[in-house]
């Protein structure tokens, strides 16, 4: 027997292209979640076109820094972000990537599925994990190596994320995790090793704070473990990373230093000894 979410979605496989066209002139905001049916979707608007402006400290920090896995992927936004977006959702699901599907597209809209199932809905990732740190270190360093373990296996399929950050990653009802926010693509500007690395990179940057603060010493463990199979031009790229930031874990402690320092600092650290492993120097 098909389950609802199933049923739903033959009752309108025709009827989505439809939906885009009459809802997007209506829509205000830039995705906003809509029912269809017994089905829950997500509308995405092309908006205007972004500034190049937003990436000029991006670009020096990469610069500063001398990591070319830094260097910022420009997303234009408007039309060429929908296109983007959709084209990159089906190569993703087409290497067995949980992403939400493509269910219509038109130049100035795009029509996905929600990643829930079942009537539960999907939980944002950075939610998952505070929910685990409520309940202690252990229960955090589980949680956090979820994410860990999801990311190493997109890359085992040769692919590569967009923006890995916390907030991109979804934990579906059946515990696979997904992925959403695709609308720049790495690929264009970077090797794969670079967008791979990157992907780690983002992932650390979004969570190395709260998992250092409750467990330093396991959490580098299972970094170093989650990356061991990685590719050896991966490991090289991080490698440099860690070389070029370990300054970055002197920076000072305490709240009036800003949240921002505190994350770099924390990232710094999970990295620190990263050079020494012997995965690195295959």
């Amino acid at each position: 027997m098909m389950d609802m979410a199933a049923t739903a979605r033959e009752t309108h496989a025709g009827d989505y292209a439809a939906f885009l066209a009459a809802t997007l002139p209506r829509q205000t905001r830039g995705v906003a979640s809509h029912r269809l049916g017994e089905e829950r979707v997500w509308l995405k608007k092309a908006g205007p076109r972004h500034s190049l402006l937003r990436y000029r400290l991006l670009a020096l920090l990469a610069r500063v820094f001398r990591l070319d896995v830094l260097t910022p992927v420009p997303n234009l936004g408007g039309e060429a972000a929908i296109a983007t977006e959709a084209r990159r959702l089906r190569a993703l699901a087409e290497a067995g990537v949980r992403v939400p599907r493509v269910l219509a597209e038109q130049a100035d809209g795009l029509l996905i599925s929600d990643l829930g199932e079942g009537g539960r809905g999907a939980l944002v990732f950075n939610e998952r994990l505070d929910q685990a740190a409520a309940s202690g270190p252990a229960a955090l360093r589980v949680a956090w190596r979820e994410g860990l373990d999801a990311i190493a296996a997109v890359h085992a399929q040769g692919c590569y994320l967009s923006q890995a950050f916390a907030r991109n990653l979804m934990r579906c009802p059946d515990e696979v995790i997904g992925f959403i926010d695709f609308e720049d693509d790495p690929g264009e500007v970077l090797s794969l090793a670079e967008c791979q690395a990157r992907d780690w990179l983002s992932y650390l940057h979004s969570t190395a704070l709260l998992i250092d603060a409750a467990a330093p010493q396991a959490a580098r463990a299972d970094w170093h473990a989650a990356l061991a199979p990685a590719d050896p031009e991966v490991r090289h790229r991080i490698a440099i990373a860690a070389q070029r930031m370990r300054w970055l874990r002197r920076l000072p402690r305490g709240r009036r230093w800003g949240r921002d320092t505190q994350r770099v600092r924390a990232v710094a650290r999970l990295l620190a000894q990263w050079h020494l492993s012997p995965a690195s120097s295959s």
